[in-house]
């Protein structure tokens, strides 16, 4: 079944491409927020309005399952497995773990002060200042984690699955989006 996020489409038989196309729409939000956060000490228009509330609600309900895939689906499986063109990606998974707690942290902060800025129709100039703050660290954050994701451990690890884990993956996938 083909899903769409992003500019491209994969289907759950080639899980680390539909990965991969989440971090289109993770880039497209952080984006989104980083504009919203310019201006967030004024009042919002209602087209700020939607961006911010899309942003936060993607965040906080769908960001959410992307890191579930890699951490409960993907990275298991690529740690049990050993093969030495996938040493390299298995070493990666600790720091993208502890990417995932960093912006976990930062997302709870954005979250807050943007329901802030939803409620009253702006911030105040020292919330604004941390909340634009905590969207350029996530940003950075993402930067560097998509990189290597979609450079270092996601394509290995599409070469090297089976079609067993890709299925088995691609039915976890599925069942955290019912």
């Amino acid at each position: 079944m083909p899903v769409q996020i992003g500019s491209k489409t994969h289907s759950f038989s080639e899980p680390t491409g539909l990965l991969s196309d989440c971090h289109r729409r993770i880039e497209m939000f952080l984006a989104s927020l980083e504009r919203i956060a310019l201006a967030a000490d004024r009042p919002l228009n209602s087209e700020s309005r939607q961006a911010l509330e899309a942003a936060l609600r993607y965040f906080r309900e769908a960001a959410p399952k992307h890191t579930a895939d890699e951490e409960e689906s993907l990275f298991p499986r690529l740690r049990q497995m050993k093969h030495p063109e996938l040493e390299a990606a298995i070493r990666r998974l600790d720091p993208l773990e502890q990417d995932h707690r960093r912006a976990d942290a930062l997302h709870a902060d954005i979250d807050r002060l943007g329901r802030a800025c939803l409620e009253r129709g702006f911030l105040l100039a020292e919330e604004s200042r941390r909340f634009r703050e905590a969207i350029l660290a996530l940003i950075e954050i993402y930067k560097e984690h998509i990189r290597i994701e979609d450079e270092d451990v996601f394509p290995p690890a599409g070469r090297m699955l089976t079609a067993a884990d890709k299925t088995a993956i691609a039915g976890e996938m599925a069942a955290r989006r019912r």
